[in-house]
């Protein structure tokens, strides 16, 4: 009884229903407020404990500090160590190969939203803060936007790289429509379709941001996650309506999928639980992939905007990681 498929029919007022360009294009505004990169990523099975930035002997000099036991004598600063009458030695910025590959759903089911905006809207807006942040730390950027089809932008270090990948966005986000048949119609689950595609684009070592329906958990083929997740830092970011899971207590509630109408009696207490049942089992099936592959998941929801969001849970597990 969730949202696939069907399309409520409540007032989206002041909602964002599609994305422009300019949405994209000005989130870059905002990446300096996003802690993405800035520390240590979670220990991976095949890397370790990994930074975008490390320091070594590199092309990118950061700074003149005192001489330690173990540097390299060839990177004595003596400039000024003859005038500080103290061994100084240059520091340089080593940069680490770390690819963000961004998997971003741009489907029919994800043309809905009770709240600020449709889901699309919201996970497009969470790809292009993502995207922006990555490129100003220096990391290649690229990705796969995914629906009925996939389209992929190999990670690039440059502006083209994050333009091209926002032009297919914009275009696939500004061809939904309401959806026309049920997820259970579905000739294949979507997601499934960009893991195989992801498979051969995807470089080991890389960070990969998955974005996509809450629902497409209930149909997943995990074992497609089980390369990705080995050989990559996995992050899960599934988004969902603040609809798709509680019914408001109303006395009525019409839904519409093409012709078919559909009211539900949301004043009865036994349908909402049920229905809320439902969205706690994908929640859980989600915390269970987490913890199976090892890697970090956070939900995203229409309620508030996506700078929000991401800042708040980004700064959480920043946190967490380093106590």
């Amino acid at each position: 009884m969730g949202s696939g498929g069907l399309t409520v029919k409540a007032p989206v007022a002041q909602s964002r229903v599609y994305i422009s360009l300019d949405d994209l294009l000005n989130s870059r505004q905002h990446c300096q407020r996003l802690p993405l990169f800035r520390g240590p990523v979670r220990a991976s099975r095949q890397l370790g404990q990994q930074f975008t930035r490390l320091r070594g002997r590199g092309v990118d000099f950061d700074q003149v500090r005192s001489y330690q036991p173990g540097d390299d004598i060839r990177s004595i600063d003596w400039r000024v160590t003859a005038r500080s009458g103290k061994v100084h030695t240059k520091v340089f910025n080593e940069e680490r190969e770390r690819p963000v590959f961004l998997m971003c759903e741009q489907s029919d089911r994800m043309f809905f939203g009770s709240q600020t905006c449709m889901k699309s809207v919201l996970a497009a807006d969470a790809a292009s803060l993502i995207a922006w942040t990555a490129l100003a730390h220096n990391d290649r950027v690229g990705g796969v936007i995914f629906g009925s089809e996939c389209h992929e932008v190999r990670p690039q270090r440059n502006r083209r790289a994050i333009l091209r990948l926002f032009s297919l966005l914009k275009e696939a986000n500004n061809a939904l429509q309401p959806a026309s048949k049920a997820i259970s119609d579905m000739p294949s689950e979507p997601l499934n379709l960009a893991l195989r595609h992801s498979r051969e684009v995807v470089k080991p070592g890389s960070i990969l941001y998955l974005l996509c329906d809450h629902a497409a958990i209930d149909h997943l083929n995990q074992t497609l996650l089980i390369n990705l997740a080995v050989h990559n830092d996995l992050v899960l970011l599934p988004v969902y309506d603040v609809m798709e899971s509680q019914l408001p207590a109303q006395t009525s509630l019409a839904f519409m999928q093409a012709d078919d109408r559909l009211t539900l009696n949301t004043a009865d207490a036994a349908l909402r639980n049920a229905y809320a049942d439902q969205f706690i089992a994908q929640q859980q099936a989600w915390q269970r992939l987490s913890r199976r592959f090892s890697c970090s998941l956070f939900s995203l929801h229409t309620g508030s905007s996506a700078v929000d969001q991401l800042r708040d849970m980004l700064s959480s597990h920043k946190h967490r990681s380093t106590q």
